[in-house]
């Protein structure tokens, strides 16, 4: 199971028993902050995209989108989202549980910006009704990312 694998890649750091499971689906954006109680923007939605050869991941605010022409310009090709299919064969975990933990291997990471306006947020944790709250500085570590970067549109001015 995903969640297992997510649990055991953070207990590393003595993450895992911070886990939150729900008996409510948090699979969605909305639907995560509805279980958490807090803003949709603090949810840390994980989206998933193709590369040359496998896949990335953009951690990003559950308020931001994707801005085609920042991504291009930032990764040199059009952003091409995976399949549910695909995201299970090439992440480890399922849509509404993709995360950056546990994830398998070759798969790069990046935080976009429009995370760093909060003190913590809440990725998934591989499973369609887990979350961990994580600060910044944690959430950066933790993921392994290869960086930070500006791909995301919408979150400024709260479009």
């Amino acid at each position: 199971m995903a969640i297992e694998r997510a649990k055991t890649y953070l207990e590393k750091w003595g993450m895992d028993k911070k886990v939150m499971e729900f008996d409510v689906s948090s699979a969605t954006v909305e639907l995560a902050a509805r279980a958490l109680g807090c803003e949709m923007a603090r949810i840390a939605k994980t989206l998933s995209f193709r590369k040359d050869e496998g896949c990335m991941l953009v951690v990003c605010a559950g308020d931001a989108r994707i801005d085609n022409s920042k991504y291009k310009k930032k990764f040199e090709k059009k952003a091409k989202m995976l399949t549910p299919d695909e995201v299970c064969e090439m992440v480890g975990h399922d849509v509404g549980g993709v995360c950056p933990f546990g994830v398998k291997e070759g798969v790069e990471i990046f935080l976009d910006e429009s995370l760093k306006r909060f003190d913590t947020v809440f990725p998934a944790c591989g499973s369609s009704n887990s979350a961990i709250e994580l600060t910044i500085a944690e959430l950066e570590i933790m993921s392994g990312s290869y960086g930070w970067v500006d791909v995301c549109k919408a979150w400024e001015s709260g479009e």
